[in-house]
């Protein structure tokens, strides 16, 4: 217990397989009637023991935030669904119930029907963490499309008069999400369209995908205000759709594509775009490893003066020279920024300024190359990532007619059996 309205066994490492296994922690959550968190994060719960818990969350109806990251290690793959369920089914039923987290759980396509349906159906929700649990673009698919379900529901919440908060957190970093979710991650974003807070890192996420995403989806989040897409591939392509609907973007305060091969030509175009003065409340631009150049560090350091927010810009692992007299200008206006700052985060050196130059690469880019790459790119975007959901809803299908035939055919032995006995006679 963390407080009158905080019940936790975080990290616990407790393994809680039956009712009676987890029945001596909830006393605490039985009698406390204030309960707005709780925290279960670092145990492992079986389907007893989420059985009994969902039976008491039930009557927790001022919970707000759920934390449920990393409670299926060590559980059989069959185990996961039931449980889940369990868990789900009943924060269904609270309705302040605004941030859940389900992160370092394995929801592949054949664990993620409890979950589909929960989010599809939650409406009360704000806050969704959803960060390393192995979904694949199949699974993403699904997700996605719950979100949207969800955004339908929402809406017509709100026609009916009653007070409901908009989706403004989506965290789905580390999930295999790959062009073939794209489609349907972009309709999700342009349904919720005032998401303020979107990390999807390093999810396989390829030039053709990063573009839709950025062109169909995440253009119409007018209010978004943290945008993390870091360590997947944009390539020029992707670079000239993020310097296309930047501008859109007024409330953004942090933009994070680090390690995501924006190319030279790229970072000069995504300067360009932040010279049009429409991000004045950019506070932090993460770029570092995207094979930027001199020309787009100098086109940084004349965007500087339409960016009057920023404090932070992360450039290692670039193609120009540390002494570049473009990087010195940067280093000045920062450092009398942070002066002029009163000593907010006057001690962290991650606050303020540059990051540390240690791995800069000399400017060998073939600007040609480049363009060929992204014309070509460009004239098979929407076709190649429809395609690729198309597979993956393909995929979805055959796992559900798989799974159907299966169970059809252990109702037909149980049917071939139950004929046999019927027809033995007992002596």
């Amino acid at each position: 217990m963390a407080g009158s309205n905080v019940f936790s066994l975080k990290g616990r490492g407790l393994k809680l397989t039956t009712a009676e296994d987890i029945e001596p922690h909830l006393k605490e959550l039985k009698e406390n009637d204030h309960v707005e968190t709780v925290e279960f994060l670092g145990n492992t719960i079986g389907i007893g023991a989420s059985e009994a818990l969902a039976k008491v969350l039930e009557t927790k109806k001022k919970l707000q935030v759920a934390n449920f990251a990393d409670v299926f290690t060590g559980r059989l793959l069959s185990e996961i669904p039931t449980a889940l369920s369990h868990l789900l089914t009943a924060l269904l039923t609270l309705p302040n119930l605004y941030t859940v987290d389900l992160s370092d759980n394995a929801f592949g396509l054949n664990t993620q029907a409890p979950l589909v349906d929960f989010l599809s159906q939650h409406v009360p929700l704000r806050h969704l963490i959803l960060n390393n649990n192995g979904l694949g673009p199949a699974a993403g698919v699904l997700v996605a499309d719950a979100l949207t379900s969800l955004a339908e529901k929402k809406e017509s919440a709100k026609k009916q008069g009653k007070e409901v908060p908009d989706l403004e957190t989506v965290i789905c970093g580390r999930n295999r999400l790959e062009n073939g979710s794209m489609a349907a991650w972009a309709k999700a974003y342009a349904a919720h369209n005032k998401v303020k807070k979107v990390k999807m890192v390093q999810n396989g996420i390829r030039q053709e995908g990063i573009t839709h995403l950025l062109t169909n989806g995440l253009s119409h989040a007018t209010e978004i205000q943290v945008l993390d897409l870091q360590d997947n591939t944009f390539t020029a392509m992707g670079a000239k759709a993020l310097s296309n609907v930047v501008g859109n973007w007024t409330a953004i305060q942090e933009l994070g594509v680090g390690d995501c091969l924006l190319s030279g030509r790229g970072g000069i175009a995504l300067a360009t775009a932040l010279q049009k003065g429409n991000n004045a409340k950019l506070e932090v631009l993460r770029l570092q490893y995207n094979e930027i150049n001199a020309k787009g560090i100098a086109g940084l350091a004349e965007a500087q003066s339409k960016l009057p927010a920023l404090r932070r810009i992360e450039l290692n692992g670039n193609k120009f020279e540390e002494e570049d007299p473009s990087i010195a200008t940067l280093r000045e206006v920062l450092e009398k920024r942070k002066d002029a700052a009163d000593g907010v985060g006057e001690d962290d050196d991650e606050y303020w300024g540059l990051d540390e130059l240690d791995e800069l690469e000399s400017d060998d880019e073939d600007e040609e190359d480049e363009d060929d790459e992204a014309k070509a790119g460009s004239d098979d975007d929407e076709e190649g990532v429809e395609v690729e959901e198309k597979a993956a809803r393909e995929l979805i299908n055959a796992e559900n007619a798989e799974a159907q035939n299966v169970a059809q055919e252990k109702d037909q032995k149980v049917d071939d059996l139950a004929d046999q006995l019927s027809k033995t006679e007992i002596k």
